[in-house]
């Protein structure tokens, strides 16, 4: 075999497996960028749910600021904690429950988004990961049958 031959068979085979090895690279990295953006998701889902637990919180303390004041002013007034005076603090309470439940319901809305995005994040990369992987084993195929053809029109191998 001529070394001109060679190095022509050669540089098909070496195209190949770079190629390989790059697509195999990208693969690892798409992998690794999906996980992050995955972890991102976890991480905004953890902040969301605090946030609506100080809303809770929050809501709860204003309904107890408000709830103390109408106990106040009804004593006040002289009158007892019955009939109107009673149902208008029951309102309350009812509200401040009805609020809460809200709040609760719409956080956990946004986990089940959160935890949704960070699948989908590691499902895109799995598949974004195949793809290169798919495409690495097609270099190196092309690489290794380009080194054939060039070889037989070359005479290399017989």
């Amino acid at each position: 075999m001529e070394p001109l031959t060679a190095v022509a068979i050669g540089g098909q085979v070496l195209g190949g497996v770079m190629g390989a090895k790059g697509a195999n690279q990208a693969a690892n990295a798409a992998q690794q960028v999906a996980e992050y953006n995955a972890k991102v998701a976890e991480n905004e889902a953890i902040l969301l749910q605090r946030a609506k637990t100080e809303e809770e919180a929050s809501l709860r303390r204003q309904s107890d600021r408000l709830i103390a004041t109408q106990r106040v002013a009804t004593a006040k007034s002289g009158i007892q904690m019955s009939g109107s005076a009673l149902q208008a603090l029951a309102d309350t309470y009812f509200n401040r429950e009805k609020d809460a439940a809200r709040i609760q319901y719409a956080s956990s809305i946004e986990q089940t988004q959160k935890a949704s995005e960070a699948n989908l994040a590691r499902i895109e990369g799995r598949a974004q990961a195949a793809a290169f992987r798919t495409q690495g084993q097609q270099s190196l195929l092309g690489g290794f049958t380009g080194a054939i053809s060039t070889g037989q029109s070359l005479g290399a191998f017989g």
